[in-house]
């Protein structure tokens, strides 16, 4: 078969591109050589400076005098730099537009042409292949009449096919990586024109191509399936509401309603997303809560409490609001750390369970805080204390700042410091971690610790959020919310696996389902049904993953 004239080959491409890296080429040279006493100078000269600083082999006089010396170049090279600036800037300038004006045109989109029809032909083939080779296994079949050589044919053919497969697959991808070094090689030449410095719009450019070129329908499907169904879930929410209850479920009004509700939660979600990542969990999270709205409304209370802790009646209204509302977040703080210590010390001394560690935890506290409260509400806190703490402003629950700054801190934590990286290293694999010098211990527990002093903060918003009301029921579930929250946002139970963004989906996820399902008057039982149908589907899909990576 004679050679399509739409294909071009290596000589063919080399050919359209000579001319395009002969020009670029030849003011790279002109930026090359203004480089070589400013900017490279300068460069070399940072690094030998640096290293001069660190060299044991100079006396303190020998090192002071040779960094005085390279400083003294390091100005002059400086000096040059500033004064090639311009030439470069209008060098680069002029490469530039010449790329912008021939690349496309004159190589990258024929190699674009080149490709298509190359993949349109290989199709061709792969599709005649697979008929001759169902063609040729019928004709054996039919020859055949003992059982086993027939199943033996089968698995033949079987086996043909999947090499054809694979074969036009590779050669898809030759095709594929062909079209993506043409579009790299652009950047290739601006890369060493701008020393890697590229502008905004070229950074975005070359993402959303990597983004194209790496993209796989199934694993994107495997990372965002559920989302694409909860959406769907929304949408028909969205049409179902207004024809049943005459309203609008995303107004404004809502949407802040349900940021507002999931600002104490998200502090919950971010302390247990911590513990999944060390493959651990916390079933105490809902008693944590109970403990802290009984607390936070009892030093909060305006005036002596209505109920008695052990037998002693609290009154802290001799405290102003402010003190006593600061007090409430402390003590708090200081319960829920301490429990979670707790159950984090079990975990990381004697690598007990956190399921069992943190159960034990569980049922101590909600028996502690019954027992001593004879389980009876402590009505309302002093009114000034949430419009001190979270006001309005106009229709804006200030609460969701509270959230926000928790989610920075808290993804700066993971991300940005050391602690978070162990803890990331720890989750994926604590044994490797060990012989790499990292104290297992220290980063489990210290897990806990933030856990813990999450769980104060939140328990201590939903108190100023309802204004009081705390018991020791109060807060039951949250710990499956929290759970299922993270889990739904990707935090993965196999360790290792996550990030603050989908903890942030995760809640925002399920309190808007409640809350539009409540909208809607579906029965809270009901609602416990949409909630385990979608944490199964995420578990399945994460275990798909974690199956299919071993």
């Amino acid at each position: 078969m004679g050679k399509d004239n739409r294909i071009l080959s290596a000589q063919e491409e080399e050919k359209l591109l000579k001319p395009i890296d002969e020009y670029v080429g030849k003011i790279q040279e002109q930026i090359d050589a203004l480089r070589v006493d400013g900017a490279d100078k300068v460069q070399t000269l940072k690094t030998h400076i640096s290293l001069a600083k660190e060299d044991k082999n100079y006396t303190k006089e020998e090192r002071v005098a040779v960094i005085e010396k390279d400083k003294a170049e390091l100005e002059k090279a400086k000096s040059v730099e500033s004064a090639n600036k311009d030439k470069i800037a209008k060098l680069i300038a002029d490469a530039e537009k010449y790329l912008a004006d021939h690349y496309d045109k004159e190589y990258y989109q024929k190699v674009v042409a080149s490709c298509e029809a190359e993949k349109e032909i290989e199709t061709a083939e792969y599709k005649k292949k697979l008929e001759s080779l169902k063609t040729e296994h019928e004709q054996i079949i039919a020859k055949l009449s003992d059982k086993q050589e027939i199943k033996d044919e089968k698995y033949v053919y079987k086996n043909r096919v999947f090499d054809a497969q694979m074969i036009h697959e590779s050669k898809l991808q030759e095709i594929k990586d062909r079209k993506h070094d043409a579009f790299a090689h652009k950047y290739h030449l601006i890369d060493l024109l701008r020393m890697s410095k590229f502008t905004f719009a070229q950074k975005q450019a070359q993402n959303f191509e990597n983004y194209k070129y790496t993209f796989n329908t199934s694993q994107f499907l495997y990372k965002n399936g559920l989302y694409i169904v909860i959406i769907m879930i929304f949408i028909a929410l969205c049409i179902i509401t207004p024809i049943v209850k005459h309203t609008q479920l995303f107004t404004m009004t809502n949407i802040l309603n349900i940021l507002q509700q999931a600002s104490p939660r998200m502090f919950l979600a971010l302390g247990v997303a911590g513990l999944i990542l060390l493959t651990g969990t916390d079933l105490s999270v809902g008693r944590m809560v109970g403990m802290g709205m009984v607390t936070a409304t009892i030093i909060m209370h305006n005036g002596i409490n209505t109920g008695a802790v052990f037998g002693h009646i609290f009154d802290f209204s001799g405290i102003p609001a402010a003190g006593r509302a600061i007090l409430a977040l402390v003590v708090c703080v200081l319960f829920t750390t301490v429990f979670a210590t707790i159950a984090g010390f079990f975990m990381a001394k004697f690598k007990m369970h956190p399921f069992i560690s943190t159960m034990a935890n569980m049922l101590i506290i909600f028996g502690l805080v019954t027992y001593a409260t004879k389980g009876v509400s402590f009505g309302a806190i002093d009114a000034a204390i949430p419009n001190m703490f979270i006001p309005r402003i106009g229709n804006f629950p200030t609460i969701i700042l509270w959230a926000v700054v928790a989610i920075i801190v808290v993804w700066f934590i993971w991300n940005k410091t050391t602690f978070g990286k162990n803890l990331y290293a720890v989750g994926g694999n604590p044994e490797a971690a060990a012989v790499s010098g990292i104290s297992v211990f220290k980063v489990t527990l210290g897990a806990f610790i933030l856990a813990g002093i999450l769980y104060g903060f939140g328990s201590w918003l939903e108190c100023n959020r309802m204004i009081g009301s705390g018991s020791a029921a109060y807060g039951q579930g949250w710990d499956m919310d929290a759970i299922a929250a993270c889990v739904v946002g990707g935090v993965s139970f196999t360790g290792g696996i996550g990030k603050i963004s989908g903890v942030v989906t995760g809640v925002l996820i399920f309190t808007s389902l409640t809350y539009s399902l409540t909208i809607l008057g579906i029965d809270t039982n009901l609602q416990f049904i949409f909630e385990g149908i979608i944490i199964l589907a995420a578990v399945t899909l994460d275990c798909l993953k974690y199956v299919k990576k071993k």
